[in-house]
């Protein structure tokens, strides 16, 4: 029972390290392919989100040059 519990133990330990039982994407190229571009459309989007949320997006209130402000 002990070496069956060892072993069970180093069989866990060696599964971590090795990685998912299960893979993500297909093993087929082209249907590996797909999944991959459908994730990464989500990450396109991110810069788009970042400068929105930062203000970067928004037009410069400060003019490069003077401006009167008076009407003329």
């Amino acid at each position: 029972m002990r070496k069956f519990g060892l072993a069970l133990l180093l069989l866990a330990a060696i599964s971590i390290k090795v990685g998912c039982i299960v893979p993500i994407y297909s093993s087929t190229k082209d249907v590996r392919a797909r999944q991959l571009i459908f994730v990464s459309e989500g990450y396109r989007h991110i810069p788009k989100i970042w400068e929105r949320i930062w203000g970067l997006d928004m037009p410069d209130v400060a003019t490069p040059y003077r401006t009167h402000g008076g009407v003329i």
